[in-house]
């Protein structure tokens, strides 16, 4: 077997439940391009984690009165939960506080790369809280961008997605508000101008999209910084190097470091490609420091990005409402139907947001156009063929435009849904267009029961459309899964087949078809 597609997802801060824009972001998107690749029979490793050592579980934990494991172990649980929920597949969930071998292979990483000189102690200027007694860094403080103005945490600007370390203006304390004084403090740091040309090289010969080549480009232009790989803390994993006790490893280099062990590099030889999908605020964990660490390691791994803007949680929604949380969302909509919507609503540019009403409305398209027709469908089947798939060819007025029509629909779907030109907005539209002319064509066709010389060209336009569901349960598989699923239950034939015109056959002839008491896709 050749070696797996590596699939990655931004290691998600175990500080708070999922959220509909973490679904918006990576996790949904990734899952279909995962689901799309294994249906046509490539292998793929479909990986994240959970970052647990972040400083904001530290920060949240310190505000309510618990441990910070406590926190971390909590919401992980809950955030895995939820991916399942979604119906996001992983192969691989990296739990940093539970893992075997974590904590150690980390720390040897880093010792590695101490020992090339990759990693360097500098004395550079940090933020400290003359109140609180403690050094301020990550969630620990708040400030406007050095380089974009935009206001935020420390560590990576989530509008520019530059790092920011010592450069925030006006930083202030998280814990009490108290301005952040900057004190000279001694660190490690990941060097990475000296790996200019070998990083520049890897851009060059990268996916990236624009977004992502502007910040290279822009980086390499100012000059590439010195990146924290560690801090003064109590949370996280203990920096191994002599003269750095107190220190704990970065949580943004901690991410970046967490995809290898996810994979599993020194276990397995790597994969010919990886697809990283990550929000801008993350992208420099995916396009800086995780090729910066492969290039130390001597490795080299042709990558591609697919990146998306940050969604507001609560967009959409009242000023002062709460945000959107997954599992309220995928208990009251169901999963195709906050899946199907992400992934339309999944933000390329400007985020306009997307709020309860903007679900309803997707609920209701569901409604109006896949169940009305498959409840047609079945309807028809039921009252002209016992319930009974029709010993028919599938035929009818307009059926071989239909079908040419579908044919071309199919290896459009198949482009959209391969790695090359991955488009999931272009999938939906694909997916409602099928449904809405083949819905088309049993409106029209239905009139033939009522001829006295149509029951045969009745029956044949059923088996027809039922080819098409049939097609579907491989086709809208990988965007609706339980969905698709339903509706191969009710087909009797299996699902999540590849995305091929060759789907598009009808059930065995005589089959007795078992449609579900609810709706298909949705509830």
């Amino acid at each position: 077997m050749s070696s797996p597609l590596w699939i990655t997802a931004t290691p998600l801060a175990s500080d708070g439940e999922l959220h509909i824009g973490h679904l918006a972001g990576p996790y949904v998107a990734a899952d279909v391009l995962s689901r799309s690749l294994r249906a046509d029979g490539h292998p793929v490793l479909f990986t994240s984690g959970t970052a647990d050592h972040a400083e904001s579980v530290e920060l949240r934990a310190l505000r309510g009165g618990r441990k910070p494991e406590e926190v971390a172990e909590g919401f992980r649980a809950a955030i895995t939960a939820d991916w399942l929920r979604a119906g996001v597949r992983l192969d691989r969930v990296v739990r940093p506080g539970r893992d075997r071998g974590y904590r150690r292979w980390l720390q040897e990483l880093l010792l590695g790369l101490y020992a090339q000189d990759v990693i360097v102690p500098r004395t550079r200027l940090a933020y400290y809280c003359e109140s609180c007694r403690s050094w301020l860094h990550g969630a620990y403080v708040t400030g406007a961008c050095g380089h974009c103005g935009a206001r935020g945490e420390g560590g990576l600007c989530r509008r520019c997605a530059r790092p920011n370390d010592a450069e925030l203006v006006d930083p202030t304390c998280a814990r009490c508000g108290a301005p952040g004084r900057p004190r000279r403090c001694r660190r490690l740091y990941l060097a990475l101008e000296p790996m200019r040309e070998l990083l520049a090289d890897h851009w060059r010969g990268a996916e990236l999209p624009p977004r992502l080549a502007v910040l290279c480009e822009s980086l390499l232009e100012d000059g590439l910084p010195d990146v924290p790989v560690g801090h003064p803390g109590e949370w996280g994993v203990p920096v191994p190097v002599d003269g750095f006790a107190g220190h704990r490893v970065d949580s943004c280099f901690e991410s970046a470091a967490m995809q290898l062990f996810g994979y599993g590099h020194d276990k397995q030889p790597l994969p010919e490609r990886a697809l990283h999908f990550c929000g801008l605020g993350h992208a420099f964990c995916h396009v800086v420091l995780l090729p910066a660490i492969l290039v130390a390691l001597g490795l080299k791994l042709p990558q591609a990005f697919h990146v998306n803007d940050t969604f507001d949680a609560g967009c959409g929604e009242p000023d002062g409402a709460p945000a959107l949380w997954a599992l309220d969302l995928l208990t009251e909509f169901g999963a195709d139907t906050v899946r199907r919507h992400v992934l339309t609503a999944r933000p390329q540019g400007p985020v306009h947001g997307v709020g309860r009403a903007d679900l309803e409305h997707t609920r209701a398209l569901l409604d109006g156009t896949w169940n009305s027709w498959l409840s047609r469908l079945f309807a028809a089947v039921r009252e002209d063929s016992a319930g009974r798939v029709p010993d028919a060819e599938p035929g009818g007025e307009g059926w071989s435009a239909l079908r040419h029509r579908l044919h071309r629909a199919a290896e459009d779907l198949r482009e959209a849904y391969g790695p090359e030109a991955y488009d999931p907005r272009r999938v939906v539209a694909l997916l409602d267009e099928v449904v809405r002319c083949t819905a088309d064509f049993g409106y029209v066709n239905g009139f033939e029961r009522h001829r006295p010389s149509g029951a045969v060209r009745h029956l044949r336009a059923l088996a027809a459309q039922l080819a098409v569901a049939s097609a579907l349960t491989a086709w809208a598989w990988p965007v609706m899964p339980e969905g698709a699923t339903r509706l191969a239950q009710a087909l009797d034939v299996p699902p999540g087949g590849p995305v091929i015109p060759g789907s598009l056959v009808p059930p065995a002839a005589g089959t007795r078809l078992a449609p579900p008491s609810g709706p298909v896709f949705g509830f």
